[in-house]
């Protein structure tokens, strides 16, 4: 098994649980894993014969830059559904790690994430 990695994607987003979150919005990151077969790519050089990750990073921004969900649960959840259907020919499995930097709670912390498998992923 072969991996791409899309590593920190970041966008906007109005998604959370409390009123502020979805009027405000806030900053949210994304690192998207792929699970693929390279060696045809690696062997021919051939686009065709990988995943684009610039099709990736697309799905990714039209979820989290779209409609506003309460979880950031949904929204990983969204990425992975969306990702292993777009992508059905290629991508066999998805981690989908979502960071929200700021999240308006009170304490001291880096940041909240959720951390997601979908499909085959070793």
């Amino acid at each position: 098994m072969d991996y791409i990695h899309l590593n920190e994607l970041e966008f906007y987003g109005y998604h959370g649980a409390l009123p502020e979150e979805t009027k405000l919005g806030q900053r949210f990151r994304v690192t998207v894993s792929l699970a693929t077969n390279l060696a045809e790519a690696g062997k021919t050089d051939n686009l065709d014969k990988t995943v684009n990750y610039a099709e990736v990073y697309s799905v990714c921004q039209s979820i989290v830059e779209g409609e506003p969900v309460k979880l950031i649960e949904t929204v990983a959840e969204k990425i992975a559904t969306a990702v292993l259907a777009e992508f059905a020919d290629k991508v066999t499995g998805v981690r989908v790690v979502l960071v929200k930097p700021d999240p308006p709670i009170p304490g001291h912390y880096a940041s909240v994430s959720v951390d997601i498998t979908r499909g085959h992923f070793r």
